[in-house]
């Protein structure tokens, strides 16, 4: 079984990064293979509307000029799937957002591409917004037919500046309870 994280922020080691880790480490105490995957730096797009994935149903995107297919890639072939965004402006960041629409049409192009799939969303927030985000991120894996496990709380920590989410003991906790959660989820499922 395996596991794919994006990391939607625009820096790569910062607390979105960090509590995505805190799910993964769970997971790999699981036995579960993980695997993180940075949008820092890569320019996305979001959907062009073009219809080219429908008419194709290859299981890619026509837009070849960026990441978006090897994202979608890395989300057919795992088990599970963590979406990691910070909160900018009450909000998903941009990057995040091209992967929810580019992967989602893809994915609805392809019928039951993520059905049963495990999905779960993990934000970081410096102080309010952040239900906002993980609503948007959880949409995507509902109309995806995937399955997405709870926690202790919403899977969102509190922290600005690079690292201060540490300082958040029940973000903290709350990620590690999803990770077990989320292996959990997948064994039985599995199983």
């Amino acid at each position: 079984m395996k596991v794919i994280a994006f990391n939607g922020s625009a820096r790569k080691d910062g607390n979105t990064s960090l509590l995505l880790n805190l799910v993964l480490d769970e997971l790999k105490a699981e036995g579960i293979e993980t695997e993180i995957y940075s949008l820092a730096g890569k320019p996305v797009q979001g959907c062009i509307a073009c219809y080219k994935c429908f008419e194709k149903k290859n299981r890619r995107c026509a837009v070849e000029k960026d990441i978006m297919n090897e994202c979608i890639q890395k989300m057919d072939e795992a088990d599970g799937i963590l979406l990691g965004s910070p909160t900018y402006f009450a909000d998903v960041s941009a990057g995040m957002k091209a992967v929810i629409e580019r992967c989602g049409m893809v994915g609805r192009a392809n019928p039951d591409m993520y059905n049963r799939k495990v999905g779960a969303a993990v934000v970081a927030v410096r102080r309010a917004g952040g239900i906002h985000v993980f609503n948007s991120l959880n949409y995507f894996f509902s109309i995806s037919g995937m399955i997405i496990p709870g926690s202790t709380y919403w899977n969102i920590g509190i922290g600005r500046q690079p690292g201060e989410v540490n300082n958040d003991a029940e973000g903290v906790q709350t990620m590690k309870n999803l990770g077990k959660n989320m292996a959990w989820l997948m064994k039985k499922l599995r199983g």
